[in-house]
């Protein structure tokens, strides 16, 4: 099996804990080559990691066989869809685009590739343990919650982060909580009612298909550390609880690679894509919308 040559766009926090440090160490990728809209941030990037920095992202395109983004939104949904259109395929990070319009094009280019979501909750082992253990076929005598609570928009590497700032916590966690409560409880199906508090306290109900019903509370500007997140399903499938903080990301990010090579390269298809992106963005917006 081919190594596969992955670029990085992006030297941010994220990029520089996360997503470059896992494409260095995992056998089946090969980072190779670094863009950022700094090029002295690129070349300080490739000094630490490796690879090459080069001075566009049509550079990069040319280098590659797929392309990891660690970017904000805004700029994610754009180039994101060029890389598919030029036949690479793409680890995208949620929320997939600014808007909703956006999200649609990221999702139906990335169709034509491989294409994965960085939902590391999902690859967590504990909590992919505690969503093994909920029966499925959820029904009206079932209900779920997720709180998630964290002071990282209070201070440290996130906090300066413009997107995040704009709607808090429900642009970055908002796809995390729904994605875990739709394998949960089965499709999410529309959103009951929805309600923020400044400065970022989001609250929020799903309902989904078969009837259950589920809540979120999430907040980034909580003074909680290290992060807390509960998860919960009750009723008729049963009590099943999960208690912890935030996920290794790392380790989950490495967990996202083994299955994206693999798909690459004839696997199963990834589950976790852009066009699962997609949906879960659609879902973020009705709770926008419906908390006004």
């Amino acid at each position: 099996m081919r190594t596969l040559r992955v670029g990085l766009v992006g030297g941010g926090p994220w990029a520089r804990r996360v997503h470059g440090p896992a494409l260095v160490a995992h056998p089946g990728t090969d980072l190779t080559t670094l863009w950022t809209r700094r090029p002295e941030v690129a070349a300080e990037l490739a000094g630490a990691l490796g690879g090459r920095a080069v001075g566009s992202f049509e550079e990069l395109l040319d280098d590659v066989d797929a392309v990891a983004f660690a970017v904000p939104p805004q700029v994610q949904g754009e180039l994101a869809v060029r890389a598919a259109a030029a036949g690479r395929h793409v680890i995208c990070e949620k929320p997939l685009a600014a808007d909703l319009d956006a999200a649609r094009e990221v999702a139906a280019a990335a169709a034509g590739v491989t294409s994965a979501l960085v939902l590391t909750l999902r690859y967590d082992p504990d909590i992919a343990g505690w969503l093994a253990g909920v029966p499925g076929g959820a029904g009206p005598d079932t209900v779920g919650s997720v709180r998630w609570l964290s002071g990282s928009l209070l201070g440290g590497p996130y906090a300066a982060s413009g997107w995040r700032a704009d709607h808090g916590a429900l642009l970055d966690l908002g796809p995390h909580v729904v994605d875990l409560l739709d394998a949960a409880l089965g499709p999410v199906t529309g959103v009951d009612w929805a309600h923020h508090d400044e400065p970022d306290l989001w609250r929020f109900s799903l309902r989904h298909d078969g009837g259950s019903h589920s809540t979120a509370t999430i907040s980034l500007r909580l003074p909680v550390d290290p992060s807390e997140i509960e998860l919960a399903v009750f009723g008729g499938a049963g009590r099943h609880r999960f208690s912890g903080g935030a996920a290794d990301a790392p380790t989950c990010y490495a967990r996202l690679l083994d299955g994206f090579v693999d798909a690459v390269h004839g696997g199963p298809p990834v589950m976790l894509d852009a066009a699962r992106g997609l949906r879960l963005q659609e879902v973020v917006d009705e709770v926008l919308r419906a908390a006004g």
